[in-house]
């Protein structure tokens, strides 16, 4: 397991997203098809056989049926609260920092029985500053309504000043979710990176496998990305073009993944979650149990230096399209 951040929450260097628990609920639930409860509940328990100990959802997957079905799933395979990791997250907008502390009993409620472990700003977007945010979440800590906080999606300058808000109250800032795969490296050029070293925050990476871009079955049937839901095609551009472009780097995923016997999602999440010596821990989403499988046995594979630097070699190039 790895520390997240200077909290006192232990997790595995994989957890598992549950945006596509969402049910097709609201704008964000049309980003995935509509999978259902026994679906669910068969994903989280191969993510549990696996060994993945931590799960992350947010109160905008679905104004909340992401957080229900998640803790529905894990009440039906008989998981103990306090037995597994929960990190949530608010929603910032239109709202101002009194949110936090209004609606934190809505977030437990959909999550009950599981207590909410990592508490998330979802993005930097709300209507109060920074510095009143961190209060509120600060509070929710003391009144022990949370374990630790969290932000999503915060530039350096913004996870440095909720850092230093956080410190003011004796808090500390746990981690900060980004974007981070072989095809997105913009935290290593963007000062991110540099500052949740400096600081001691721990880097989630979210879309740790672009959205199936790094799975590689785009490029073997480009039919297949007339299925992803539009809003998903467009955010992670899954085009004809960029699939032509990012080919060198699947064929480096799959000769490294055919060394090993497994598969380029385990070998492009290994790259993810040991690239930055433990700083980065990674919540790939799974809409199949085979998925959640992949995904949790990609925490025992080790790739040799050689191959570390042959992926991120070929990734630079891809990286730098964005």
């Amino acid at each position: 397991t790895r520390r997240l951040g200077a909290s006192d929450i232990e997790v595995t260097p994989i957890g598992l997203g549950s945006w596509q628990f969402s049910q097709g609920v609201g704008m964000s639930g049309s980003f995935w098809p509509t999978i259902d409860q026994e679906a669910i509940t068969a994903v989280t328990a191969a993510a549990l056989k696996g060994g993945i100990g931590w799960f992350d959802t947010a109160e905008a997957y679905g104004n909340g049926r992401s957080e229900q079905t998640l803790a529905a799933a894990l009440a039906a395979l008989g998981a103990a609260p306090g037995s597994v990791s929960i990190a949530t997250k608010w929603w910032p907008f239109p709202r101002t920092a009194r949110s936090i502390g209004r609606t934190i009993a809505d977030r437990l409620s959909c999550l009950a029985p599981y207590p909410i472990d990592l508490f998330q700003v979802h993005q930097p977007w709300s209507l109060s500053p920074i510095p009143a945010q961190m209060r509120a979440m600060a509070a929710l800590v003391r009144a022990g309504r949370i374990r630790a906080v969290g932000v999503s999606n915060f530039s350096a300058r913004q996870m440095e000043e909720a850092h230093a808000a956080l410190a003011a109250d004796g808090v500390p800032l746990a981690s900060n979710q980004l974007r981070f795969n072989l095809l997105d490296r913009r935290i290593e050029s963007n000062g991110v990176l540099a500052a949740a070293r400096r600081l001691g925050v721990t880097i989630i990476a979210w879309s740790p496998l672009a959205q199936g871009m790094l799975t590689g079955r785009f490029h073997d049937d480009p039919g297949l990305a007339a299925k992803v839901p539009a809003p998903r095609r467009f955010m992670n551009g899954i085009t004809p073009a960029r699939l032509a472009a990012t080919t060198p780097l699947i064929r480096g995923l799959k000769a490294v993944a055919a060394a090993h016997g497994v598969t380029p999602t385990q070998a492009a999440l290994a790259w993810t979650i040991n690239v930055h010596d433990g700083a980065v821990v990674a919540i790939p989403g799974s809409s199949k149990p085979a998925q959640a499988a992949q995904a949790a046995e990609a925490m025992r594979l080790r790739l040799s230096e050689r191959e570390m630097a042959d992926l991120d070699l070929a990734s630079r190039a891809c990286a730098a399209m964005r």
